[in-house]
């Protein structure tokens, strides 16, 4: 008997359970929210927007709460996050929120802190090092500044510094007050000569850089987040104004940077969305300003606005990223970051030449000096290996200086016949500055303070005798080399320190430094 079987019913596999995708605005909630804020605008932690995180990777970040920070209270979570959860953290802080960042009048007022004991303190310094010849060293590896004695070329102090600082400090005419500005919008006035902080304000969610008037009366800060100016009383940093950074269409614009024009008592702002540049005067006396046309002002005609503190329109063809001013401080030459670049005269109110610099000059880092008997100003690339050198006269090209790579900073003094440019932004060149003749602008030579690791921005000591580099790793330095023989003379361990700013230099505005 023969049976007939069925053919063998083919397995059926059980479907295999896909986890769900984490949610990250929870497990931001739960693990974020207490120092960064439910909104991300930052708390004791900083800001976690697009914005403030733009110059760090991803990968960086997602290393960052997989490890932590070292010497921060930024704890590790790997015990308690899988990848996928740091992932989905990872996008979540990089995408913009659904509603647009605030920071209002009242939240700026709400956060000012004042050391009240600091306002009565005597002015004169606690130490015997000369005021003038002091160095502020940011050290971003752990967010700290270390103050210098320039003579002696050692350490007096270290203090906490707030996150990311950013856009150069800048000081009062006799030294005594340092003003940082944070990317989070952190403003802290230090007081050099007691060493001790001052006071504290936050006036934005993300910020450019601040300036401080000549007269050492007022703060400007100038932001990303919001599109604002805020203008401090620079002994409290109380608030005076707001100024919403838009134009006559109500175009609303970020702050590209903002600079104090001594000699014009005034400050000058570029913005970086609409194609003008401010001049906001701080001067008592300063002419009152007519919006639009007016047949003969002399005879009243017209609604005129105070002179003081009203924004002075110059309408551009472009928009300006970064600027630089000629020494009379009337002309402002201007770079886009697609490469143009013009001059502005200030008085008159529009451009008044090109300027043939091509790529992507960072203006910032420029400095000036005498060649040939004409005013030249000199501008690092950061996408050609160049040093482009322009006449301040009649606004031509002098040379392109061929160097290793793209640079960041560029620096001299009036006290030493050379320049020293770092090649940064170039994986291959960021170990070694080169050092370039102001009479020749050839490379006679060059240093190279840690073979494969990155050495930029150099400041000179008052005198212009030394010439201090750093070397940008956790475990950095600042380097010390003698600015005639380029030879090294010493090293104080740092870490990652990145700028530094020598008193001197910058209150009496050295040619070779910026300002």
């Amino acid at each position: 008997m023969t049976t007939a079987w069925a053919s063998d019913p083919t397995p059926v596999t059980a479907p295999v359970a896909t986890p769900p995708a984490p949610d990250a605005s929870a497990l931001y909630q739960t693990h974020c929210a207490a120092c960064h804020s439910d909104d991300r605008f930052g708390m004791m932690g900083p800001a976690l927007l697009p914005e403030n995180l733009e110059r760090l990777k991803r990968k960086d970040a997602a290393a960052t709460i997989r490890d932590g920070r070292v010497a921060t209270q930024m704890p590790a979570f790997a015990d308690q996050l899988s990848e996928a959860d740091i992932n989905a953290l990872v996008d979540f802080i990089y995408t913009p929120p659904a509603k647009p960042p605030l920071w209002t009048d009242q939240d700026i007022t709400a956060s000012r802190v004042v050391n009240a004991d600091a306002l009565k303190l005597p002015a004169k310094p606690v130490f015997s090092a000369d005021p003038k010849n002091l160095f502020v060293v940011v050290e971003a590896g752990d967010h700290h500044v270390s103050v210098l004695d320039g003579d002696k070329l050692e350490p007096i102090h270290r203090f906490a510094s707030r996150y990311a600082l950013h856009g150069g400090p800048k000081f009062t005419a006799d030294g005594r007050f340092v003003y940082f500005a944070s990317r989070d919008g952190w403003i802290t006035k230090y007081d050099l000569w007691n060493l001790t902080v001052v006071a504290e304000v936050r006036a934005g969610i993300n910020t450019r850089n601040l300036a401080v008037s000549s007269d050492g009366k007022w703060v400007m800060v100038g932001n990303y987040l919001p599109k604002t100016l805020v203008l401090l009383d620079a002994k409290d940093l109380a608030l005076k104004r707001v100024y919403d950074v838009k134009d006559e269409a109500g175009t609303l614009s970020r702050v590209s940077a903002v600079y104090d024009a001594a000699p014009r008592q005034s400050f000058v702002v570029a913005l970086k969305d609409v194609p003008q540049i401010w001049e906001i005067s701080y001067d008592p006396k300063a002419e009152p300003i007519y919006k639009g046309y007016v047949h003969d002002y002399k005879m009243g005609e017209g609604v005129a606005a105070p002179g003081p503190f009203t924004p002075r329109v110059t309408v551009l063809d472009t928009t300006l990223d970064d600027f630089y001013f000629d020494p009379s401080y009337n002309r402002v030459l201007g770079a886009s970051r697609d490469g143009k670049a013009e001059v502005i005269d200030l008085r008159v109110r529009r451009k008044i030449a090109d300027l043939d610099l091509g790529g992507m000059p960072h203006l910032g880092s420029g400095i000036t000096f005498d060649y040939q008997g004409h005013p030249v100003m000199a501008t690092t690339d950061l996408k050609a290996a160049k040093v482009t050198v322009i006449d301040m006269q009649d606004w031509k090209k002098v040379a392109d200086i061929p160097v290793n790579g793209t640079g960041f900073f560029l620096r001299s003094h009036d006290k030493t016949p050379y320049m020293w440019v770092d090649s940064m932004m170039d994986p291959k060149f960021r170990d070694t500055l080169q050092i370039i003749d102001k009479t020749t602008l050839k490379v006679v030579g060059s240093v190279t303070p840690a073979p494969g690791k990155t050495s930029a921005h150099v400041e000179f000591t008052r005198d212009g005798k030394y010439a201090l580099v750093s070397l940008s790793e956790k475990d950095g330095a600042i380097v010390v080399y003698d600015a005639a023989t380029f030879k090294e003379v010493k090293r104080l361990p740092m870490v990652k320190p990145v700028g530094k700013y020598n008193v001197w230099n910058k209150t009496t505005r050295d040619r070779g430094t910026s300002h």
